[in-house]
């Protein structure tokens, strides 16, 4: 018998899916099988994701929607298409979130920057947590399409939330500590309800958002120091770690920091020599 794909008939949410690792994360579950939404704030780069991963994956299905996950109404409303469109919900990736280029240190960063900051990385992830829960409290086992009760959600925090930084980001810092801790929290609450959450901890990753942020060859240096591996990561590299964690595969993964960053979180001192593996290439890329 040909081996079912990991997220065959599983019905996923990516939020921030219109770039970055959100869209290589829809590229890979499309290819596990998974029927999706797909959102983000920019509904025309979210559409054209969708537009591609259908004529790609024919037999995947993508829906677009667009989510400002800073408003309840607007995660609700997306989990609601998701439950309308397919019928339950198996998977919810909260991976938009923002790194403001006036995020500074404690002095310097304005309360508007402040309060955006945790408006998107924080308030955005207890939304769609919340309404996830809700929505996968309603799923049937359905074992013949090799569906269980219960879900899973994956949390985007970042490898900063457990490492300390002198190239300070105060309020990025601060919103993903607290997604790990509110991950942990209700990992416990819903663990017999079947509901598995996890947080992922990327460390640098060569994406959009990053690479504005690090305009300058000053911050790459600062930062490509400390990195044992000698490179930024790719987005293909978190979006298999996310598929590990959406899938049957880590049933007995629960409230954990899963930590994707190229051994950063554990070096002292930084090996010599050059890099010599080559970075993978992801799926978004051939869309």
């Amino acid at each position: 018998m040909a081996a079912r794909l990991r997220l065959e008939n599983k019905v996923c949410i990516i939020t921030g899916a219109g770039s970055g690792i959100g869209l290589e994360t829809a590229a890979q579950f499309a290819s596990e099988g998974a029927r999706l939404v797909i959102s983000d704030i920019n509904l025309q780069a979210v559409q054209a994701a969708a537009d591609k991963i259908n004529k790609k994956f024919p037999s995947a299905k993508a829906v677009a929607v667009k989510c400002d996950v800073s408003k309840e109404e607007d995660i609700k409303a997306q989990v609601d298409k998701a439950v309308q469109e397919f019928g339950r919900l198996d998977v919810v990736f909260n991976n938009a979130g923002i790194m403001h280029p006036q995020d500074d240190n404690a002095l310097n960063t304005e309360e508007k920057i402040w309060d955006l900051t945790h408006n998107i990385n924080v308030k955005g992830v207890w939304y769609g947590c919340k309404y996830a829960i809700l929505a996968m409290r309603n799923n049937k086992a359905e074992p013949e399409k090799g569906l269980g009760v219960g879900g899973s959600i994956i949390n985007v925090a970042s490898f900063v939330a457990k490492l300390g930084a002198a190239t300070p980001q105060i309020a990025y810092t601060a919103s993903k500590g607290a997604v790990l801790a509110m991950t942990r929290e209700l990992a416990m609450v819903h663990a017999r309800e079947g509901i598995r959450i996890n947080s992922l901890c990327p460390g640098p990753i060569r994406t959009p958002l990053l690479m504005d942020f690090l305009n300058t060859p000053e911050k790459l240096n600062r930062r490509m120091i400390h990195n044992p591996m000698g490179r930024f990561g790719e987005a293909v590299e978190q979006a298999k770690a996310v598929v590990f964690l959406a899938s049957d595969d880590s049933s007995y993964i629960n409230g954990t920091d899963f930590l994707v960053d190229g051994g950063l979180h554990a070096c002292y001192v930084t090996p010599e020599g050059e890099q010599q593996a080559p970075a993978p290439a992801g799926l978004a890329s051939t869309l």
